[in-house]
């Protein structure tokens, strides 16, 4: 297949376009690095059958690269757009002419090419929820002006832009609501959670859990994610939206432990203020995607392994593989 992926150069990404040119399809990756990692791209060069155009979905440049390689697109995997909440302020603009402007313009290469396309939107458009867990019927708990608005807003109006495509144009399209993702490719900058806890510990330094930590998130392994999304597009609905993610919860203090025990470092943890806009936890549903026969294979102590290994990697720390990374009584967290 031809298939075009945007956002290619980040997490989930970098990730799906190297399991798609391993499968032999021809791959055509477009990222502006706003928040993706050039590294990632540069990891997939080797390859004959990819192609790659550093610009953002929402210029010029975006459309001439489809035209040029002929908008005969067989899928389309619409990931990009800015991430990270440390970015909500500093990239506000940059979220919403994505999330708006890019996002009409990858839908009008899809209708072009009479391609498949799957829409990454994200639990953020449940803001701070008043209901747990979160099926996909929830409309949430969310501040059009709100602190998190230009992304839990940008992410909105994307799914119903997605769903005007469908209903006006029979564009065969899918969303997917992304819970918490981790695995290999996580940028070495990136200040969520989890980057920001290997690195700490792999330093030494004291873990900064907000607040007391008892605020709760589900983390869901890549590769996990990457089956939801073929599930997603494969069988699912068009015009439907699905949530991704893991339903297993874990506390921020008590992956600050699992972290700090996986790494073996001697890190302590060290409370920082709570943002007022933390939200307090997140828990999809899934039924959903499991009708697809999605099921989730990568528990916490495996996935959170090959995180590290491949952190250490980049950073030039050692590595040692097939070592029993976790206190026995955290590890039916994810299992």
């Amino acid at each position: 297949m031809k298939i075009l992926i945007t956002g290619g150069a980040g997490l989930v990404g970098s990730n799906l376009s190297k399991r798609l040119l391993d499968e032999g399809h021809s791959v055509f990756v477009v990222d502006n690095f706003t928040t993706g990692s050039e590294e990632n791209v540069k990891s997939l060069q080797g390859y004959e059958n990819y192609s790659f155009c550093e610009c953002g979905i929402e210029s010029p440049d975006f459309i001439k690269f489809c035209e040029k390689v002929g908008c005969d697109f067989d899928r389309i995997y619409h990931l990009a757009c800015p991430t990270g909440v440390p970015n909500i302020d500093i990239l506000a603009e940059e979220m919403l002419i994505s999330c708006s402007i890019g996002t009409l313009n990858v839908l009008r290469i899809a209708e072009k090419s009479k391609a498949r396309l799957l829409f990454t939107s994200s639990s953020e458009v449940y803001g701070e929820p008043e209901k747990t867990p979160q099926d996909e019927k929830y409309t949430g708990n969310v501040e059009t002006t709100g602190p998190r608005a230009n992304y839990e807003e940008g992410k909105r109006f994307s799914e119903t832009l997605v769903a005007h495509f469908v209903k006006k144009y029979g564009l065969h399209a899918v969303t997917v609501r992304l819970f918490n993702a981790y695995g290999p490719n996580m940028s070495l900058k990136d200040q969520r959670v989890l980057p920001r806890f290997i690195q700490q510990a792999l330093r030494g330094d004291g873990l900064t859990v907000q607040g007391e930590g008892s605020q709760t998130r589900t983390l869901c392994f890549v590769s996990d994610i990457l089956d939801g999304f073929e599930a997603v597009i494969s069988k699912g609905t068009p015009g439907e939206i699905y949530n991704l993610g893991s339903d297993s919860a874990i506390t921020i203090r008590e992956l600050a432990e699992f972290v700090i025990a996986a790494v073996g470092s001697e890190s302590e943890i060290v409370s920082v203020p709570r943002p007022e806009h933390d939200h307090s936890s997140r828990m999809p549903v899934l039924e959903k995607i499991r009708s697809l026969g999605w099921r989730q294979k990568v528990d916490l102590k495996l996935g959170l392994q090959k995180m590290i290994e491949n952190f250490k990697l980049r950073l030039e720390y050692p590595v040692v593989h097939n070592v029993d990374t976790a206190p026995q009584q955290r590890l039916s967290l994810q299992e």
